[in-house]
């Protein structure tokens, strides 16, 4: 598959011409070349939101002209692409005046393990060749699929930053593809990468059960971008019968989300005769088709007799109806989580009260009276006492919960800071001006 010209950027020439940007004035300026399989052309995950993200604050912190972008082709006709998002990334970069160079991967990323070799591969090749004339390089993959990245980068003189955002392992992967991320992770690090631990979760997961030494991890804790928004769009319309008050959980429709824990908890408090608000669970994904675990899910409801519309298709709007007044709690069931982002937007959208599991990174972000409502993952029951606990909290209650939940957003998760922190700390070089930039001041 024939990756297409980003047009509405600077020139995308082939790989290894020089453009605007590599022009006699500047080939040697220092440059940093991101590799991402999600973000840049849409996102319906939350590794998709948060490399954007982080896409966006690297864009406003390195001086014009020292951005690269090696995004996984996505064609037009791809349930994947969105139209609008890719405008806004483009638009972006172009403002910084960065490159983007779509990478003509004939699979969809990270769909096998051979598939991600494939991709690191090309990858490798292209920042090579890219950075051959940068005075200083450095190469950031963001997400599993980059893992095995650093055993194509052997002649390239460039640092290397590798961001997971999960692993094989916590998802109960294939040992195959386990035993290929490890391999990648510790290959990286004898070649003097380092590995970015995206919650102190992950630090742990990837120290004991990936083999990678402490002191080559660095903490580089997800978060969102927490500048002021003027133009939010207005919560997008809700389903009919969550328009009195509705549970919202949304995520992607895979089993560790533990969505079916949340219709057994459901059913529960229906049957102890709590009075419910309706329930709308977003278990989605890019599929054109519902798949077997879609299946699954409506089948259950079914059977437990729910009052709920559950949603199998992806929708960026779904994330508008957390800034609907109509909201009464937002649950993130999950029975495995690296991080955790949506208890974030819900803190940043003033949503509330959030109820979560305790594991992963949720549990450094949802405390128990303190920013949500806690439970014990894979038990519905537990689940339930949660969901309860937070449909009785008090006005005063809600408030207060929002508001430590947006102090702790604000204190330990703003994605900006963080991400100009690593670039000032790890590769201030990025921030210099260059030979030819200090003779034209």
């Amino acid at each position: 598959m024939a990756a297409e010209p980003v047009r509405a950027l600077s020139a995308s020439p082939a790989v290894g011409t020089p453009n605007t940007a590599q022009s006699a004035a500047g080939v040697r300026a220092p440059k940093v070349l991101v590799a991402l399989h999600e973000g840049f052309y849409g996102a319906s995950s939350g590794s998709g939101f948060s490399n954007r993200a982080f896409l966006e604050a690297l864009a406003l912190t390195l001086p014009p002209g020292r951005l690269l972008v090696l995004p996984t082709h996505v064609p037009h006709s791809d349930p994947a692409y969105d139209q609008r998002w890719t405008l806004r990334t483009k638009r972006l970069l172009d403002s910084v005046e960065a490159e983007a160079v779509p990478v003509p991967c004939p699979h969809p990323a990270g769909a096998s393990t051979r598939d991600s070799e494939t991709l690191c591969q090309i990858v490798g090749d292209m920042a090579c060749e890219l950075l051959t004339q940068a005075r200083h390089a450095h190469v950031i993959g963001l997400d599993t699929p980059f893992l095995g990245l650093a055993q194509h980068m052997e002649e390239c003189r460039a640092g290397l930053l590798l961001v997971p955002r999960s692993t094989s392992k916590l998802a109960e992967g294939r040992n195959d593809r386990i035993h290929w991320e490890r391999n990648g992770l510790i290959a990286a690090v004898g070649q003097g990468a380092r590995i970015a631990a995206i919650s102190q979760h992950m630090r742990l997961h990837l120290k004991h059960q990936y083999n990678v030494p402490a002191w080559a991890i660095i903490d580089l804790p997800n978060g969102l971008l927490l500048y002021d928004r003027p133009h939010e769009p207005e919560p997008a319309p809700l389903p009919p019968p969550a328009r009195a008050g509705f549970l919202f959980a949304m995520g992607r429709a895979v089993a560790s989300k533990g969505f079916d824990d949340l219709l057994s908890a459901v059913a529960l408090l229906q049957h102890e005769g709590v009075r419910l608000p309706h329930l709308v669970l977003a278990a989605t994904s890019d599929a054109r088709y519902p798949t077997p675990y879609h299946r699954q899910l409506h089948e259950r409801a079914r059977e437990l007799d729910l009052d709920a519309t559950l949603l199998g298709r992806f929708s960026p709007v779904y994330r508008t109806w957390l800034r609907s007044p109509a909201l009464r709690a937002m649950v993130v069931p999950s029975r495995a989580e690296p991080f955790g982002r949506i208890p974030l937007e819900a803190f940043s959208a003033g949503a509330g009260p959030v109820v979560a599991t305790r594991v992963g990174g949720l549990m450094e972000t949802v405390i128990d009276g303190e920013t949500g409502f806690t439970a014990e993952p894979n038990n519905p029951a537990d689940l339930a006492d949660a969901i309860r606990r937070a449909l009785l909290a008090t006005t005063r209650e809600r408030d207060l919960l929002r508001r430590q939940g947006r102090a702790l957003l604000t204190a330990r998760h703003d994605y900006g800071t963080t991400v100009r922190s690593y670039v000032r700390d790890h590769i201030p070089w990025a921030l210099e001006p260059s030979d030819v930039e200090r003779r034209t001041l």
